[in-house]
This record gives structure tokens, C-alpha cells and sequence, in this order.
């Protein structure tokens, strides 16, 4: 069974969503777009509205692995973090080097 995948005008919304307002998230976020759009499924658009559902710097913690869904501070975060597809999007959504980390999480410290 194939997944459906999102549809042009889903995928324009679900865009504009995505838009953060820490640059190290939006960067992250446009690199995943960049990579998956043509093939971004629906549940994976409910995965990453799920993430967007968190606070900035919740998020980044989870994008940077300094964190895990289960450690966020607040039951609504870690309740949509949670979800089957906001982890499955998260693992796309993670840098996938360790310079790439690096190099985000020294801009965060910078910051």
C-alpha cells in the first residue's frame, strides 16, 4: 500500500505553517523541504504539524538531539512531539552529519 502524497496546495500551506521564528529551526526546516517535498506523504505533513506546534526553542532542542520528545517541559509538547508521525518526521528532519551540527549548534551559541 503507497502512501498518499500531498497535494501541490497542501504542501504551499503546510510551507507557509513551517515558518519559524528562530533561523537555525528555518534553515533546518527549508533543508527538509528541499529534500523531501516532491515526495512528502500526508502523514508525514500531520508529523510536521505536530512539530509545529511547539515552541521555538523546544523544537530546536529536539532538531539538535539535545532532547527527546519525552523531555519536553510541558504535557501538550511532549503529547504532540509524540505522535508515531512527528518522530518519524523528526528523524528526517535531524542533521544527519556531525559538522552540520556543529556548525548549528555553534551559530545557536553565537546567538
Amino acid at each position: 500500500m503507497t502512501e498518499e502524497l500531498l497535494g501541490e496546495r497542501e504542501l504551499s500551506k503546510l510551507r507557509w505553517r513551517c515558518r519559524r521564528g528562530l533561523l537555525e529551526n528555518d534553515l533546518l526546516i527549508e533543508k527538509f523541504f528541499s529534500r523531501f517535498e516532491g515526495t512528502l506523504t500526508v502523514s508525514q505533513a500531520k508529523g510536521l504539524n505536530d512539530l509545529m506546534d511547539l515552541s521555538d526553542n523546544d523544537l530546536l532542542d529536539l532538531l539538535l538531539k539535545r532532547k527527546e520528545p519525552g523531555q519536553l517541559p510541558d504535557a501538550d509538547s511532549k503529547a504532540s512531539a509524540s505522535t508515531f508521525e512527528a518522530r518519524m518526521v523528526l528523524n528526517l528532519l535531524r542533521p544527519v552529519s556531525t559538522s552540520a551540527l556543529a556548525a548549528i549548534s555553534s551559530h545557536v551559541h553565537h546567538v
